[in-house]
């Protein structure tokens, strides 16, 4: 059997992918710390990116980054409890917009 190539493949014969990714942050007063989603199953797990623009493109372009290469950020996420990488996630579920309390109103025939 050969081994495909990396470049337009979509799901490379090696699992783990080849060169850093850009992690998504946050930023806080200690410094960055990569944000953890959940998948579909409300799993939680880290979340790479091959490229910034894919980055941009699913997350927003205010989105902060940072390098770090896969074993890194299993690295990172372990002490978590995480133990899931997810790679160049096309989809994610806007955060929650706070929703103001309901207000009854009484009404008197």
């Amino acid at each position: 059997m050969t081994e495909l190539p990396y470049g337009d493949d979509p799901e490379p014969s090696d699992p783990f992918p080849a060169g850093p990714l850009y992690v998504p942050v946050r930023t806080g007063p200690s410094g960055c710390a990569a944000r953890l989603f959940r998948t579909a199953l409300g799993d939680r797990t880290a979340v790479g990116f091959t490229s910034a623009l894919r980055l941009a493109a699913t997350l927003g372009p205010g989105q902060a980054w940072i390098r770090l290469a896969e074993p890194a950020l299993r690295a990172l996420t372990a002490p978590l409890g995480v133990t899931t990488v997810t790679v160049d996630p096309q989809f994610t579920a806007p955060a929650p917009t706070p929703v103001p309390p309901l207000s009854c109103a009484l009404r008197t025939a």
